[in-house]
């Protein structure tokens, strides 16, 4: 979120398949699911990230043409839902267009952390998500986040996709990186995360202070908002400042995850040179 023109933001709207194989084998037929496009992740800096993350469930498939195949690690050539598909193969159980480069793998979402586990200690920075729902742009604060070793996030139960698809492949392997927590009501969790020692700073294009002058180098929640709506009004009454982004240029339109880019570099300086905001 940032400046009230930075909103294009869309609104609103267990047992794992073995494959018990020493080695990979060839699948020459199967049938499209239904109901389950949200559990794929495709990429190669997606699936990778995936397969390292102890917080991640088994994985129900793990999909790799012949020459991907070839390149996989000897753990990984041995991996109980391991199979060899042709490209075209692959394509067709994702979305279209899905841009999978050889590799795919049908997995839950990491374990998502509670609000507490994420909040202790108080330091560094965490980010939330009020009601950013579409998926590139989600993936790409995470990406952002994990660039600057942000804490953690903080998303919604309800309005926040899941993170996988082509939220996982915009990230490259941030959701793997970058822990995260699930609440109902962002008000409350801000409530709680203040008790454990955090403040938070809103990022609103009305704001009268800019973000520099309102942070302050301390434990900082970074609430964005929608680029529809922005930091809702009872979200922002929970928040100890609202802070904007300069546009000296004269051009008003920010996309959300290009804002919270500016927004996370802007608390990493302060945070690295002790500055204290006027």
């Amino acid at each position: 979120m940032s400046s009230h023109s930075e909103r294009n933001d869309r609104r609103r709207p267990k047992a794992p398949e073995r494959e018990n194989r020493s080695k990979p084998q060839k699948t020459k037929t199967f049938s499209k699911p239904s109901g389950d496009e949200k559990e794929w992740i495709w990429g190669n800096h997606a699936v990778e990230a995936a397969l390292s993350n102890p917080a991640r469930p088994p994985a129900k498939r793990l999909l790799v043409t012949p020459d991907r195949a070839k390149r996989l690690a000897p753990n990984l050539q041995r991996h109980p839902a391991l199979q060899v598909f042709e490209p075209g193969d692959i394509a067709r159980l994702l979305p279209q267009g899905a841009v999978h480069q050889g590799i795919a793998m049908k997995v839950a979402e990491p374990e998502p952390l509670s609000l507490a586990e994420l909040g202790t200690p108080a330091e560094g920075v965490i980010v939330m998500l009020d009601q950013i729902t579409d998926p590139q742009n989600v993936g790409a604060i995470f990406r952002s986040a994990a660039a600057f070793g942000v804490k953690g996030a903080v998303l919604q139960d309800r309005h926040a996709p899941a993170l996988s698809g082509v939220l996982a492949k915009t990230a490259v392997g941030a959701v793997d990186k970058v822990p995260y927590a699930r609440v109902v009501n962002l008000s409350r969790a801000l409530e709680e995360l203040a008790e454990l020692g955090w403040r938070a700073v809103a990022l609103a294009g009305e704001a009268e202070h800019s973000l520099e002058e309102v942070l302050d180098g301390g434990p900082t929640v970074l609430v964005l908002g929608s680029e529809g709506e922005g930091v809702r009004r009872l979200v922002a009454e929970h928040c100890d400042a609202m802070g904007k982004i300069p546009m000296p240029g004269g051009f008003e339109s920010l996309n959300v995850s290009a804002a919270a880019a500016i927004a996370l570099y802007e608390t990493s300086r302060v945070r690295a040179t002790g500055e204290i905001g006027s």
